[in-house]
C-alpha cells in the first residue's frame, strides 16, 4: 500500500496490512482444501537414509543472539531503531510513546512492504531483512484513528549482508526464542544421535507433525496481531499453521540449519509454512523430490494426517510465496 502525504504527516489506511489476522484464519481452510491440492504427480514418502557407521552430528544448540548496541540509530515520536547489526540482516525496533497501535513498515527497492504490529511496552523487537544486500526503508507508525496512521520514524538504511542465511538462523518478531525456551532443548534431544541435518531435520519435522494437532478453534477466534508462543505450542500440543511455522523455524534454526517461515497461499488458503536450507541439497521448499523419495516440508497438511499422501501438495506449484520471515 502507498502512504500519502497529508498534513505534514505520512498517513496510511490498513487496508491490506490487516493481512497478519486474515493469513492466521486462513490457516483454517488447510483441510478443506486438501483433496483440492492433490494432483498426478507420484512419488514414495518415506525415511532418510543415514550411514550408521557415520559420526553423528554436533547437536549442540547454536543459538544467535539478536542487540541492539546503539551503534546506528534513528527515533521519532517514541520510536527507536538500532540498525546496527543490519549486516546480520535484522534491525531493532522499540516504542517507548503512549499510543497503544504502533506499526513497522520494512521495504526494499520497489517490493511490497513487510508490515508489522510493534509492542508498546518499550523493549526491542527483532525485524528480519530478508531480500538480500541493498538499502531498506525501514518506518514506524503510530495510530491516529481507525486504521489511519501517520509517520513516527522513517529512513533508509543499507544493509551489506555477509551471510545469506543470518536472517534464517536467528529470532525474530515471528519465530522468538532465547537460549533457555524449552523447544530450542528439544530440538537438540531429537538431533542427539543424527548423522546430518537432513536426519536431523527428519527427527524434529516428524516429532513436530506426530505431537501438535492443529487447532481449529484457535483458528475460528484469532485476534488481531497474534503472534505464536513456541513454548507455549510445544506444551499445549496443538497450533495453527503460524505456529507450526514458527516452532520448527526455531527448532531447525538452533541447530544451525537455516529455515524460513514462508507466508503466502497454498492454493486458495492464506497459509504459512517452512523452507530449510540443507548443505548437499539446497533450499528444501516445501516439498522436494530427490529421485527417490519426497520430502514434505510443510507441517500443517503433514500434521492434518495426510503424511501418507505424497500427492498432496504435489510438485509445490500450488504454493505462492509472498514474505520470508
Amino acid at each position: 500500500m502507498r502512504a500519502s502525504l497529508r498534513k505534514g504527516f505520512l498517513i496510511f489506511s490498513l487496508g491490506f496490512l490487516m493481512f497478519a489476522l486474515i493469513r492466521l484464519a486462513a490457516c483454517d481452510q488447510v483441510s478443506d482444501i486438501a483433496d483440492e491440492l492433490k494432483t498426478t504427480i507420484t512419488g514414495e514418502s518415506g525415511d532418510v537414509a543415514e550411514d550408521p557407521d557415520a559420526p553423528d552430528r554436533d547437536s549442540t544448540p547454536r543459538v544467535l543472539t539478536v542487540e541492539a548496541p546503539g551503534k546506528s540509530t534513528f527515533k521519532g515520536d517514541g520510536a527507536t531503531v538500532d540498525y546496527s547489526n543490519a549486516a546480520d540482516g535484522y534491525v531493532m525496533i522499540k516504542y517507548e510513546g503512549k499510543n497503544p497501535k504502533i506499526k513497522v513498515q520494512i521495504s526494499y527497492g520497489g517490493d511490497a512492504p513487510y508490515t508489522y504490529d510493534l509492542n508498546t511496552q518499550g523493549h526491542y523487537e527483532a525485524f528480519p531483512l530478508t531480500q538480500g544486500s541493498g538499502k531498506y526503508s525501514v518506518g514506524v507508525f503510530t495510530n491516529i484513528s481507525g486504521s489511519q496512521y501517520a509517520q513516527a520514524a522513517k529512513q533508509e538504511i543499507a544493509a551489506n549482508i555477509g551471510d545469506e542465511f543470518s536472517p534464517y538462523l536467528r529470532p525474530n518478531q515471528y519465530v522468538d526464542y532465547v537460549a533457555t525456551t524449552q523447544a530450542i532443548a528439544k530440538a537438540a534431544a531429537l538431533s542427539t544421535g543424527a548423522k546430518t541435518d537432513l536426519g536431523a531435520v527428519k527427527r524434529m519435522y516428524d516429532y513436530v507433525t506426530e505431537h501438535i494437532s492443529y487447532d481449529y478453534e484457535k483458528a475460528k477466534n484469532l485476534s488481531s496481531g497474534y503472534l505464536p508462543d513456541i513454548d507455549e505450542t510445544l506444551a499445549s500440543g496443538k497450533g495453527i499453521c503460524f505456529d507450526y511455522a514458527s516452532l520448527m523455524s526455531a527448532m531447525f534454526r538452533s541447530q544451525g540449519i537455516p529455515t524460513r517461515l514462508v507466508v503466502g497461499y497454498a492454493d486458495t488458503a492464506y497459509h504459512a509454512w517452512i523452507d530449510c536450507y540443507v548443505d548437499g541439497k539446497g533450499w528444501i521448499v516445501k516439498i522436494q523430490f530427490d529421485g527417490a523419495k519426497w520430502y514434505f516440508m510443510d507441517p500443517t497438511f503433514t500434521a492434518s494426517g495426510d503424511k501418507a499422501d505424497p500427492n498432496l501438495v504435489g510438485s509445490g506449484t500450488n504454493y505462492n510465496p509472498m514474505y520470508y520471515y
